[in-house]
């Protein structure tokens, strides 16, 4: 799953004009040939460590029998000389792969993230990480790191929209059946007690009464009153569901709804902020460089360059 959600997602990026984003290849350290996986079929690499002399960006998906058993500087020589072709290559794993970027020491002094049955591990053999097991993907730049398999569909979209913007990112959703934007993080999926009242007590229904207004100022009284919920406990049960405060929440729905308007419309910077919720354009400013790290106008300049 790890390696076909990478061709699968990346390989369904199109411009405007139809033409591919990515060109997507696999290769092994032993060269072309197959490559047993735990499964009953191989996978068969047509590329060897060489294709990583000319990559913008490598992916390492897990190898569960062998990347938990990684210690620092503990990494196979092949392994170590393969990532050392690739020094400006953008690096990212997903799931237990982390362990290989890890022993590496790619991210010591960085945040990361794996798969939240391995955090615990992962965080004894590599103090120098910080670990935070909560998150569906972290993004450090040039090394990223994502949680269990499924959460690699997530970071494969973020590289996407950070590529090549939002739109494009929703369209590759759409073709392969995916949500553009997950809610939460991977705490959601750790085993816990049920709360009492079961669905019910979700705040998903306040979520989605949310989206639907985001123009609108909102109060945390008013998100809590879809819920029927006091402001303490939907404030607990929505961090619980998503990672993130209410608020923090709503801000981040805002800026997402800010880029669809800056890629798709012409509208002003002062009518991209009524939008999406923000009320002036220099909150909206501050907003979009803290969530996205360019100004609005950056932004826009840079996503809708080739579309006019």
């Amino acid at each position: 799953m790890e390696l076909g959600l990478v061709h699968q997602l990346f390989g369904a990026a199109r411009s405007a004009a139809g033409e591919r984003l990515y060109e997507v290849r696999t290769c092994a350290l032993s060269g072309p040939g197959l490559i047993r996986t735990d499964a009953d079929f191989p996978v068969g690499a047509q590329h060897g460590p060489e294709a990583l002399e000319w990559a913008d960006t490598v992916l390492i998906p897990a190898s569960h029998e062998e990347d938990e058993s990684l210690k620092p500087g503990g990494l196979p020589t092949p392994l170590a000389r393969a990532l050392a072709t690739a020094p400006h290559a953008r690096l990212a794993s997903i799931c237990t792969g982390a362990f290989v970027l890890a022993a590496a020491g790619l991210l010591d002094g960085r945040r990361a993230t794996t798969h939240w049955l391995s955090t615990d591990a992962f965080a004894r053999t590599f103090p120098s990480v910080t670990v935070d097991p909560d998150v569906l993907y972290v993004d450090e730049g040039r090394i990223l790191t994502s949680a269990g398999e499924a959460a690699g569909v997530d970071l494969c979209l973020h590289m996407i929209r950070e590529d090549h913007g939002a739109a494009v990112a929703a369209d590759v959703a759409r073709r392969t059946v995916v949500p553009p934007h997950r809610e939460g993080g991977q705490a959601q999926y750790i085993q816990r007690p049920v709360p009492v009242g079961g669905a019910a007590s979700s705040t998903s229904a306040a979520r989605a009464w949310a989206e639907e207004r985001l123009a609108t100022p909102l109060t945390l009284s008013e998100l809590a009153a879809q819920a029927s919920m006091s402001v303490r406990t939907f404030s607990r049960r929505f961090r619980e569901e998503t990672g993130l405060t209410p608020m923090r929440w709503l801000t981040q729905r805002r800026v997402d709804r800010a880029r669809e308007l800056l890629e798709s419309t012409d509208h002003t910077v002062d009518r991209v902020a009524t939008e999406a919720g923000f009320g002036t354009a220099a909150s909206l400013r501050q907003h979009f460089v803290a969530g996205v790290g360019v100004a609005p106008g950056v932004y826009r300049s840079t996503f809708r360059g080739g579309r006019d």
